[in-house]
């Protein structure tokens, strides 16, 4: 019995932690499509879309019976939510001012912030044996992406505002389930709404002071329609699978394991990469020639879409 027990729980825990893996690659790569190849730079807006899906989401699950009523108080509720949406847009905005590389290395910061918060707030103590394999984790990630890394004042400034506002918000999603007693689809239920309303009213002034243009102006044709769609059914998986891993975890195991999802990105943008490379070789033989190979600054264009 016991036995039967772990295995369903190692089987539940690998389901979760797939379930993230996947949703949280795919919107990364949708997302990115949509800002390069039709010029959708409302990252705000796109994000208040996405809780706004996902309270729909909620709403419904709570009508068919699947969610139970609970409580969380409204002061918790708005700490969390502040430290969410700064989150949010700071990872949008730190997507959008930098490479893919510089990106993720930024997200690695947020393994050693959330220790020093489980050190402090929780008293945790690690084990050698735990800290050198963070340690590894680190170095390893580190040296796949170190090529794609550029460098920008405000491309900084918005991922140390967005690993800080994570790492805090990704200790409290653990935080209020062990406190209050909630499941991941009842902390959902009431924090999305919250990041709904105040991202969808700030949204469109904050990308307009970001991007200069309005989000209501923008061509939006048949593709790209199908893009935002895809984007915010993507993310409804992608909030929901973060909230089972953390509160079936911790703040800094989502970040080690979730440190996969960086690999998989990197995979797939210098595949892409490779084969936009490979049409010019075909294309241009003789001007390639006279050109000097392209370095990971030059390449940005290219990793942005």
């Amino acid at each position: 019995m016991t036995s039967s027990k772990a295995d369903r729980k190692a089987a539940l825990d690998v389901a979760a932690w797939m379930f993230n893996i996947v949703t949280s690659v795919g919107i990364i790569m949708v997302n990115k499509a949509l800002m390069a190849t039709y010029g959708f730079s409302f990252a705000t807006s796109l994000t208040g879309l996405h809780f706004a899906t996902t309270t729909i989401m909620t709403i419904v699950l709570r009508w068919l019976g699947l969610v139970q009523p609970s409580h969380l108080p409204v002061p918790e509720l708005i700490k969390f939510v502040i430290c969410a949406n700064l989150s949010i847009v700071g990872m949008n905005v730190s997507l959008m001012w930098n490479s893919v590389g510089f990106y993720q290395i930024a997200k690695l910061c947020m393994i050693p912030v959330s220790c020093l918060l489980e050190v402090l707030l929780d008293k945790v103590r690690y084990s050698r044996d735990t800290k050198l394999s963070i340690v590894v984790v680190l170095v390893g990630v580190a040296v796949c992406t170190v090529t794609d890394v550029s460098v920008n004042s405000r491309g900084v400034l918005a991922a140390t505002i967005a690993v800080w506002s994570t790492a805090l918000q990704q200790y409290y999603v653990h935080f209020l389930q062990r406190k209050y007693s909630l499941t991941s689809f009842n902390l959902l239920s009431h924090t999305a709404p919250g990041q709904a309303a105040s991202l969808l009213l700030v949204g469109p002034f904050v990308d307009f002071w970001l991007t200069n243009k309005r989000v209501d102006a923008f061509n939006y044709t048949v593709p790209s329609v199908l893009f935002i769609i895809s984007s915010c059914s993507i993310a409804v998986g992608t909030n929901l699978s973060q909230f089972i891993c953390i509160g079936r975890f911790s703040a800094v195991s989502f970040q080690v394991i979730g440190h996969m999802k960086t690999i998989l990105v990197n995979g797939l943008v210098r595949q892409r990469l490779g084969k936009t490379r490979g049409k010019e070789r075909r294309s241009y033989p003789v001007v390639e020639r006279l050109q000097k190979p392209v370095s990971s600054s030059d390449s940005k264009a290219v990793e942005e879409v």
